[in-house]
């Protein structure tokens, strides 16, 4: 295969899985104030016999329990009047999206410079 368009499919596979990453915590930032919401988590794993592409497998929720507060008002209370509200941190939500649109934008100039790389090529080879 070319190395030129498998370094494109390749940043093309990352920035796919970066747009997901996006998807997940935006859904998780939406709901940090939904009693009851469990974060979800993105679960990553090597494509077989690609070597470096990746893949979302499937979207799992987080088990850490959220913080319970008391409101007996509140229709989605316990017995004891607590409400188990959303285990998601906003602080951790905004740096995953931090992390995941860098990761985009490196995948994305991979992209870009294999791009003009090949169109060089292409221009040496019309000579």
């Amino acid at each position: 295969m070319n190395p030129l368009k498998q370094i494109m499919m390749q940043a093309v596979s990352g920035m796919s899985l970066e747009q997901q990453r996006v998807t997940v915590a935006s859904e998780n930032i939406s709901n940090v104030d939904t009693p009851g919401y469990r974060r979800k988590l993105l679960l990553q794993e090597a494509l077989p016999g690609t070597g470096a592409d990746f893949a979302a497998t499937k979207v799992m929720l987080d088990e850490t329990p959220g913080q319970r507060e008391y409101d007996p008002s509140n229709p989605m209370a316990d017995d004891d009047g607590y409400v188990t509200m959303s285990n998601v941190s906003l602080i951790t939500e905004m740096a995953d999206l931090r992390d995941a649109n860098r990761t985009y934008e490196a995948n994305l100039n991979s992209f870009q410079q294999a791009r003009t790389m090949y169109q060089s090529l292409l221009d040496v080879l019309r000579r």
